[in-house]
């Protein structure tokens, strides 16, 4: 099944869950801005979409919603400030949410996913993409290479457990293939170091290369999946798993995320604007479709039930690394 049709039903049957409970929604009526931490860079995925879904919940609330970027510790810094903030409602973060999952067994931040209300709106792949200077041509070459000059050929990500890495990882699990790490303070600034030639290659999303790929400063050589991806204004970018047969990569999901404690009627409210405003969103079907993203808004148990595969597979990928302080399912992820 084709990427955008799997979660075109996927996001269907979320927001039908969203409607049911919509007429039962409270309405909160801010009475002062709200502070959105965004943990990662400027410019990168999580800054982007998070924008546009600000721009969204401002005309709604009639609030400003200011987008703070708190970068660090692969996303946990801000994710940790909007955690230990007071749980007046005003202080909400963002990110994807198989990052914010896997926090607790990393001893980052003492909160597993359950203790956040989810509000999905993008979900997101990886690509591999390699600077246009460089001599691969399509995904087999850069393997090849790989396998040839262990340790060598250069990676740029947004750190451990970024998307990027955590893609990257999958296919050294998948290939046996080392490489060197080279590391960033978010998508941006690894896609940048990508085309400045730093680094060989970025295995960050497609919604931070889609521009450098349009401007053929980078080549994309596959998805970091079982499904292609359709970007606007380039073409169809195909599956990894046609070089590594039986490779998948569960789906990434981003939103924004409040701390379980904030107030109810907080809570209720934001679930109706999921359900009528936000899954009917022209700005992000646009972002979504120019960007290589995939529109999928969710919430509630909906969410919860959609980010876990991820949260799954990213826990237990970063443990066999020797990345993790505790063992995942000690903190409630068991092995996938």
């Amino acid at each position: 099944m084709h990427a955008r049709t799997f979660f075109t039903r996927c996001s269907a049957a979320a927001v039908a869950l969203l409607l049911a409970g919509a007429a039962q929604a409270q309405n909160w009526k801010p009475t002062k801005p709200i502070n959105l931490i965004v943990p990662w860079a400027a410019g990168g995925s999580t800054d982007q979409v998070t924008r546009v879904t600000a721009a969204e919940l401002e005309k709604v609330l009639g609030q400003k919603v200011v987008v703070v970027n708190q970068p660090g510790a692969s996303g946990s810094i801000g994710s940790k400030n909007a955690w230990e903030s007071a749980k007046d409602g005003y202080t909400w973060t963002a990110g994807a949410a198989q990052d914010l999952g896997t926090y607790q067994s990393l001893g980052m931040l003492d909160a597993s996913i359950k203790d956040w209300h989810l509000f999905l709106n993008v979900a997101n792949i990886q690509v591999v993409g390699v600077g246009a200077g460089t001599p691969y041509q399509n995904i087999g070459q850069l393997l090849d290479a790989m396998k040839a000059k262990p340790g060598e050929i250069k990676v740029a990500t947004a750190g451990v457990t970024s998307a990027g890495h955590n893609a990257m990882e999958a296919i050294s699990r998948a290939t046996g293939v080392k490489y060197r790490h080279v590391t960033y303070d978010g998508g941006n600034p690894a896609v940048v170091a990508t085309v400045a030639g730093e680094t060989d290659l970025t295995t960050q999303l497609a919604v931070e290369q889609a521009e450098m790929i349009r401007g053929k400063r980078i080549r994309p050589l596959a998805t970091v999946s079982d499904q292609p991806l359709e970007l606007e204004g380039f073409g169809m970018i195909e599956p990894i798993s046609k070089a590594i047969p039986g490779f998948k990569s569960p789906a990434n999901y981003f939103g924004i995320f409040l701390p379980k404690g904030v107030p109810d009627e907080v809570v209720k409210t934001l679930e109706k604007i999921w359900a009528e405003q936000i899954a009917t969103s022209d700005a992000l079907k646009k972002y979504a479709a120019s960007r290589g993203a995939l529109f999928a808004p969710a919430a509630g148990a909906a969410a919860q039930t959609a980010v876990f595969p991820a949260v799954q597979a990213n826990a237990w990928l970063l443990h066999a690394g020797g990345k993790t302080k505790v063992a995942p399912d000690t903190v409630g992820i068991p092995k996938p």
